[in-house]
């Protein structure tokens, strides 16, 4: 059999990530960023042995429809002839509807517009990167993978909030975040951990996305994150959990408008708000103001805080992974959430830690802790190939 060509997009507000498949083998990947201003086309083959890492032109770079355009031949010329078999797409939210990848028709796509003010960084942009690639490729099958259709069986008292049963019905719910990024450690753990896949497990995503995830089993039975990708933990520009009566608070008495305190709480204020210096962890860490001790400080807060509540729900804990920008290379944060968790049965090797082995659990803790690299692509590479394997039998 034909090995299929499988084109993975993850589009966000001034970029398109992309990844190129040929069967299970990574052909090519890179991004385009700085899209509506400086536009940059940084691109790597594993076959042709290609690199580019230069300029675009402002019309290439205006749109998701312009980069992909200018992406196009690129594409073409790597794979000598051959055409895309399918496109697989990044799609934050899915709402209570969509609980697992789905083909994109244009009932989907008005669904998913429908859900844009539940993740209004990134869904709209998403949906922009859809429209761009069914143009681009019109007889790929497009698919929509989903980061919220990883806890949408998590237990009923981790879907709800205490608000009127109307408003649950509405869809004012508990979602989840970070899904493709949980399924893929799960997926990891399963075939190279199987006593771990099934035990209990707290997952940290840290990055400029941050959140926490409690499994059994790959289940999800916890998440930090709620009703949008505001909540739980601090974030690079997110503010995390917060008391909804702040909000008020910034309408009522501060004269805010929705669109300020949206603007606030999404893209002023987490690290960077806390430091007042930047979002970047690696900005923070480096940095001697005290300000940038403090937004860290906090940051650790926040997720021993989870890890402690994740520890109950699972009712104990066996295995903890650290994973995302944050949770991959930062051994500091790391550490300073690890410390003085002996109560949890968790100690961490302070060589391991800084080293590049996956398990960094001292001898003798009982709790294993993990670092695993995290690979949402290739989540949607293996959900895509599903659907396209599920059509091919249709027909």
């Amino acid at each position: 059999m034909v090995d299929r060509v499988i084109l993975v997009l993850n589009s966000g507000s001034s970029s398109i990530k992309f990844t190129l498949y040929t069967g299970e083998r990574v052909q090519l990947e890179g991004q385009i960023s700085g899209l509506g201003a400086t536009p940059h086309l940084s691109l790597r083959s594993h076959v042709s042995q290609t690199r580019i890492d230069r300029s675009l032109s402002p019309a290439e770079g205006s749109s998701h429809a312009a980069a992909l355009a200018a992406l196009l031949p690129m594409l073409e010329g790597e794979l000598g002839g051959r055409k895309v078999d399918a496109v697989g797409h990044r799609v934050v939210h899915g709402g209570v509807t969509h609980a697992a990848p789905v083909r994109i028709t244009d009932v989907v796509m008005a669904d998913l517009r429908a859900l844009e003010p539940l993740a209004p960084l990134h869904q709209p942009h998403n949906l922009a990167g859809i429209e761009a690639a069914r143009a681009a490729f019109p007889d790929a099958l497009q698919t929509a993978c989903f980061d919220t259709a990883f806890h949408r069986n998590h237990p009923w008292v981790n879907d709800t909030f205490a608000l009127p049963r109307p408003l649950y019905d509405e869809g004012v719910r508990r979602y989840g975040f970070h899904g493709l990024s949980y399924e893929y450690i799960c997926s990891y753990l399963k075939v190279t951990r199987p006593e771990a896949y099934a035990g209990r497990v707290i997952v940290a995503h840290l990055g400029n996305g941050a959140s926490m995830c409690a499994v059994r089993g790959g289940q999800s039975i916890g998440s930090t994150m709620g009703f949008t990708a505001l909540d739980g933990l601090p974030m690079g520009t997110r503010c995390g959990q917060l008391d909804p009566g702040v909000v008020l608070y910034l309408l009522t008495t501060k004269g805010m408008t929705p669109e300020d305190v949206s603007d606030l709480l999404y893209k002023n204020s987490g690290l960077k708000g806390l430091s007042g210096i930047s979002q970047d962890m690696r900005t923070l860490t480096a940095s001697d103001d005290p300000r940038a001790r403090e937004a860290i400080d906090y940051f650790v807060f926040r997720i021993r805080r989870e890890l402690g509540a994740m520890a109950a729900v699972l009712g104990g804990l066996d295995t903890v992974v650290f994973t995302g920008g944050i949770g991959e290379n930062a051994a500091v944060i790391r550490e300073k959430v690890c410390d003085d968790q002996d109560w949890l049965g968790l100690q961490v090797d302070t060589a391991r830690n800084r080293g590049a082995g996956e398990d960094i659990s001292a001898p003798g803790s009982r709790v294993s802790v993990l670092v695993i690299p995290t690979n949402e692509e290739e989540m949607i590479r293996r959900h895509t190939h599903a659907l396209l394997g599920k059509e091919a039998a249709a027909v």
